[in-house]
Formats: C-alpha cells, structure tokens, sequence
C-alpha cells in the first residue's frame, strides 16, 4: 500500500475522531498531525510520533478514542501501535509566529549532547491548575549553590520553592489555534534544549493567556527527564532585584555569585523581560549573560506581554531576542475556553474528592462565551459557580441563575474603566482601614484581611501584571501573587469570604 494510501486512511480516522461528542477538536487536530500511519492491515494500525511526549500523551489520552473510529470505520477491533520515529518532522505552519530564522543542520551542541545521552521518561498527567506562579524561583539544583534571600512582606511570607511544581505541565495545558504554535516551540525546546533555530525561545501575549504555565511547563519537563542539567526559572523582577543588591554590595564576591547563579544554568527562563525597560544596567549585565550562554549551547527562553519589537530596549537587544523562535499567544477562542473550564472541574473533583460533580454543559458554555480573554477571569467565574453549587446543593443549576449569578462579572461596561484606586477607595470604605494603613507595614489582621482583599480584587478586575498590583500596595510582585492564592483559597471554603468579596464587587461597579 502505498504512502498515500496509508495517509488517506489515517485522515479519514482522524475526521471521525472529531465528529464525538466531549472532544476537542483544536487538541485533536494538535496532537494527530505529530502521528504518521506507517502499516495497516485488518485489525492493525502502527503510527509513528516524532516525539516521545507526543506517544505517551496519545497513547494515555487518546488512544481510546482512535479505537473507537478504527470500529466504526471497519466494524472490527484494533490493536493500536505507537512508535517513535526522531527522524519524523514535526507538522509545519505558515503563521507569524514562526521562528524567525531558520537554520542549516548542525551538530549537537553540548546541551543537545547531555539531553540525547538520557531517554526522557513517560510523562504522567498530574492535577490540573492554570494560574499564576507563586513562587518567584525554583532551581533544579539548589544544594549546589544558595539562593540570595528575598525580603518579603511580614504579613505574606510566601516560602521558596526548590521542587518541582506539578501544577505546570504541558498535560494540563490546554491547546487550541491560539496557542499552538507556542505549546509546539515550548515542548520542543524541552525535548531537545539547546537547539540552535530555538534558542532563545520568546513568546508574547497579553497577561493571563499562558506565558508562564508554558516556561514552568519547560522547566518541570526538563527536572523530571533530565535531572542532571541545572534549570533556573526567575521574574525579571526578581532579577533586577538580584543585580540591584548584587551592585549595592560593591561588587566582588556578591557581584560574581550573581553571574555564575545565572551563567551556571543550563537552561535559564525569565518571565516577563518587558521589566528590563529603563533598567540599562541591569539589561546590559543580561545581555552579556545571555551571549554567553547562547554561545556555549545552553538554552534561554523569555517571554513577555509584547513582540521583542515593541520593547522599549535598544535594537541589538531586540535583534538577540529574534535571533531563535519568536511566537505569540493570542487570545482563545470559545472552545478552548471550553476546554480550560473543564480543567477546572476536573481540578474540584479531584481535589474534593467528588467524582460525579459536574457543571451543566450549558452553563459552561455561556461561561466560555461571555468571559474575557485573561483566563484568571474564566477561572475566577467557574469558582463563584461551583461555590454557589457546592454551598446551596443545587447540582441542578440553571442558565438563568446562572446568569444572574454572574451579572457584572466579566469585563465590560464600567469595569474597563476601573482603577486601582477605585478599588483600594472601596476596600477601605468597607473594612474600615485607611489608605495608609491598606498600603503600610501594619500587621493587624484586620488590615491584612483588608490588604489581601484589596490585592485580589485589582487582580480580578483588572488585567494588569503583579508587579504593578505590588507597587501600588508599596510591596513587591511575589506579595500580590501570595495574596492571590491566599483569598483563592479561603473562597473555596468560606462562605462569608465570598460574601465579602461579591459585595465589594459591586460596591466597586456601582460607583
């Protein structure tokens, strides 16, 4: 039979495979264009993967599915193999968000070496959670050297993080057209960091589209198959940080333990380079670390809420960012949004032990439908739905509350007009604080409460970063994250936390 035989055959099991219902077609088309039919006979179909990740996941997810159309098609049963063919390209799309340059076939740099030298191992599907990190580094091998300490707010002391997260993986990221070029560039640089046409890898979009779960997905990727290369993951926040303190030490020791926290990394993600704007000393000191370590094979990936070229930073920057893959995140689509809510879901039932619970498909859908594009706001819905369910027992509920429910919750109207300050105005008015206090150093639990609160809601309402949220509470970028994942969860218990927080909400509307 020939190739294209096999092929046709492939791409009618494929189509039927979209036409069930409960399936993602984005995922779908994602996963099943990495898969090529290499023999079929009665019974039997064997499929290549260019990827080892890329036949695990079919096979743990997928591989039902592919039966299933395999029985409709030809009325008998299959068996199913998958195997990985590394010399199998993987599909190509003409898009711009493709790399920005292409490149010859050259030999494996020296990270490239060490990667080939271990077969990366089965990755397996752990919980689901999309959102913010809270923790502003994790070093894949921190008893080889020790971080700098980070001051923190007294009142939100979030701990360091030298482990690996499991809430970021590229299992639970959701892929749909928006984001496919970006989840395909990521896995890839984790399969084979280093490589020459990806390096750096730099992806942009707005805040709360998957930036980070994509470099967090990276770093937890390589700490699982490749223990021995030493991964770095830091906030450019945190990175000024660093280089600040290290220049006020006078330099020397401080200064060099600096550089080699950073030029040590095999692989080094930095989050939101857009930070490195007006810090010219600062920028210059990464540049030359990024230099080195491109020029040594190791991997750099960077992202930001802007194209390199909408930087503020001079144009040799911008030109060494462009210089591997460049690619965007754009907003999702509804049925990806669909997707990320079923996630959520999933996460509940998991994480409350309730495993009939489920959302009516209608109510998910007006939810898709209606939110915005920053997904803490889709999250930030399904929570105040499953609360409202949990809390009343009402598994049954309808469109209509739900629409009531959620009235004046998705961005629009007024709330594109909010400020911080509105919201700050509002917190004080209803917790009795004053300004200075929600912005100080008081402890009392009283202001805290009221601080968090605050935090939260500025988070909620408007799509701005953490540092900005920080610097108008006069704290730093880690505090806000604290602050966040503290009220988030706290809503998933307290009734009267959820109260406070819907009257607020139009407090806030309403003024």
């Amino acid at each position: 039979m020939s190739e294209d035989k096999y092929e046709a055959i492939w791409q009618n099991i494929w189509k039927r495979t979209k036409s069930y219902e409960n399936i993602d077609v984005s995922q779908i088309d994602a996963f099943f264009s990495r898969l090529h039919p290499q023999a079929f006979s009665e019974g039997f179909l064997m499929l290549t993967a260019d990827t080892e990740f890329i036949k695990t996941w079919i096979s743990s997810h997928y591989m039902t599915v592919i039966k299933r159309a395999l029985q409709d098609i030809y009325g008998v049963d299959f068996t199913v193999a998958i195997e990985v063919d590394p010399t199998q390209q993987a599909p190509q799309e003409t898009s711009q968000s493709q790399p920005t340059q292409t490149h010859s076939q050259e030999e494996p740099t020296p990270i490239q070496n060490q990667v080939l030298d271990k077969k990366p191992l089965p990755v397996q599907p752990p919980a689901v959670a999309i959102a913010e990190p809270v923790h502003s580094i994790d070093i894949a091998r921190s008893q080889q050297q020790e971080s700098p300490q980070v001051i923190r707010d007294e009142d939100c002391q979030p701990q360091l993080d030298n482990t690996m997260n499991s809430h970021y993986s590229f299992d639970n990221f959701v892929v749909g057209t928006s984001n496919k070029m970006a989840y395909s560039m990521a896995v890839a640089v984790a399969e084979t960091p280093g490589r020459h046409e990806l390096n750096p890898l730099f992806i942009y979009g707005k805040s709360g589209l998957g930036k980070t779960h994509l470099l967090r997905a990276i770093q937890n990727y390589i700490l699982k198959n490749y223990a021995h290369l030493h991964t770095v993951y830091v906030d450019t926040m945190e990175l000024v940080d660093d280089y600040t303190s290290a220049a006020m030490a006078g330099g020397g020791k401080a200064y060099n333990a600096f550089k080699e926290r950073y030029e040590n990394a095999d692989i080094l993600l930095v989050d939101d380079v857009q930070g490195l704007q007006n810090k010219t000393e600062t920028l210059n000191m990464v540049f030359q670390i990024f230099n080195r370590m491109l020029d040594s094979g190791k991997q750099v990936v960077l992202s930001a809420d802007r194209a390199p070229k909408n930087i503020d930073i001079e144009e040799r920057y911008k030109s060494r960012f462009n210089q591997g893959g460049t690619c965007d995140i754009q907003p999702p689509k509804p049925e990806t949004k669909l997707g990320i809510i079923r996630n959520f879901i999933k996460e509940y039932r998991e994480t409350s032990n309730t495993p009939s619970f489920d959302i009516p498909h209608e109510v998910q859908q007006y939810i898709a439908e209606n939110s915005s594009s920053n997904i803490r706001e889709l999250k930030s819905a399904v929570t105040k739905v499953i609360f409202e369910m949990h809390s009343n027992n009402r598994p049954d509920i309808t469109i209509q509350e739900v629409t009531q429910l959620l009235a004046d919750h998705f961005s629009g109207g007024s709330m594109k007009r909010l400020s911080i300050e509105d919201i700050q105005k509002a917190c004080e008015n209803y917790y009795n604080v004053s300004h200075a206090e929600l912005i100080g150093r008081k402890r009392n639990a009283n202001i805290t409460h009221a601080r968090q609160i605050a935090i939260y809601l500025c988070r909620m309402l408007i799509d701005i970063p953490f540092n900005s949220v920080g610097n108008a509470f006069n704290r730093d970028h880690s505090t806000a994250m604290y602050s966040v994942k503290s009220v988030e969860e706290k809503m998933r218990e307290s009734t009267e936390i959820n109260e406070e927080i819907e009257i607020l909400h139009q407090m806030i509307l309403n003024e």
